[in-house]
């Protein structure tokens, strides 16, 4: 693995050193493609201005596929370049001009790459359903394959913001475009969509119980899984780029959470009374914005520093945002509309 891994960091440091001036636009990137915008960006975005059941596929590929993607590199146990370079001896060899930032400091394990995977599984089904759209109306092939060509753009763009910040390797990078997009393909038609309460209480304590249970037949197994976090903390230049979002057991939360919540949504009375409606595009706009307004606010607020209430509360959060997005906004939205714009019944 020293050759993927000494290939991959001689690769970063061209991109740090050929690209000046582009670390704006880098981490932007690497923002986009972060898993938590599944949740807060794409899932909304895809619920309102696509269809909503675009929307809720988008927001079970982007758990399922993080789930797998933990477990993934709990097996796997991918290196990280920003701390490979110094605890391999690889600086000491050569002098090497590589910088850290913020967003560098995963505190995981490196492969395959969560960015990349995640948003790639859950970005499909939006590219698919443009595809086809377009395809109705062109007979052009360059015109019928702008979607997937712009998608496959963005997550080599993900992938290279990843290698440039030092959290990834090139071969973690393909692979986890390589796992995404296999995994949209093969599971975008088996989205469960509404079931019974039963059916998503049990697949949310399934997903926690089996990742737990993974996790201490390793350490039972003598593997230490905490092995990725004591090297970043050991190697971040800065202790405060070291969050708490970043560590495992912080995207299992999430995903637990999420389909719990979209249990409680589909099952409340709020939702029984939309779902027989269809809001105007004017009004699904305002929801869209609003959405992403409010989830990005609830994201960003400050986080507690103990870690069963930050957990607990983290929970809640996520749980929430199914109910916040098919419910809550758009009961708000059209008890607000104008009597110009009245909601559609299906």
């Amino acid at each position: 693995m020293d050759i993927f891994y000494t290939s991959g960091v001689q690769f970063a440091e061209t991109l740090q050193g050929a690209l000046p001036g582009l670390d704006d636009f880098w981490l932007w990137v690497t923002f986009l493609g972060d898993p938590k915008c599944v949740f807060i960006f794409y899932f909304p975005l895809a619920y309102f201005l696509l269809d909503k059941k675009i929307g809720l596929t988008v927001l079970w590929l982007g758990l399922i596929s993080e789930w797998l993607n933990l477990t993934s590199k709990w097996l796997l146990f991918g290196e990280r370049p920003f701390w490979w370079i110094s605890e391999s001896g690889f600086s000491k060899k050569k002098e090497i001009f590589l910088r850290q930032f913020p967003s560098s400091c995963e505190t995981g394990p490196g492969s395959p790459s969560g960015h990349c995977m995640i948003t790639g599984a859950a970005l499909w089904p939006i590219v698919s359903i443009l595809a086809r759209q377009i395809a109705k109306n062109s007979k052009s092939w360059m015109v019928r394959a702008v979607p997937f060509t712009i998608y496959f753009i963005f997550l080599l763009l993900i992938g290279l913001s990843r290698i440039f910040i030092l959290a990834h390797f090139p071969h973690q990078v393909i692979g986890g475009i390589l796992a995404g997009t296999s995994l949209g393909w093969l599971l975008q038609s088996w989205v469960p969509l509404e079931r019974r309460f039963h059916f998503y209480l049990m697949t949310s304590f399934s997903l926690g119980l089996s990742a737990t249970a993974i996790y201490w037949t390793l350490v039972t197994l003598g593997i230490d899984l905490n092995w990725s976090t004591k090297l970043a903390v050991k190697w971040c230049e800065n202790p405060k780029w070291i969050r708490m979002d970043t560590y495992p057991f912080a995207s299992l939360c999430r995903d637990t959470a999420t389909v719990f919540g979209l249990g409680l949504t589909f099952h409340s009375s709020s939702y029984i009374q939309l779902k027989q409606e269809r809001l105007g595009w004017l009004q699904r706009g305002w929801c869209a914005i609003l959405s992403l307004v409010i989830l990005y606010f609830l994201s960003s607020i400050a986080q507690p520093q103990d870690v069963t209430l930050w957990y607990g509360l983290n929970f809640v959060k996520y749980a929430s945002f199914p109910w916040i997005v098919t419910s809550l906004l758009p009961k708000a939205i059209q008890k607000l509309a104008s009597p110009g714009t009245p909601s559609h019944t299906e």
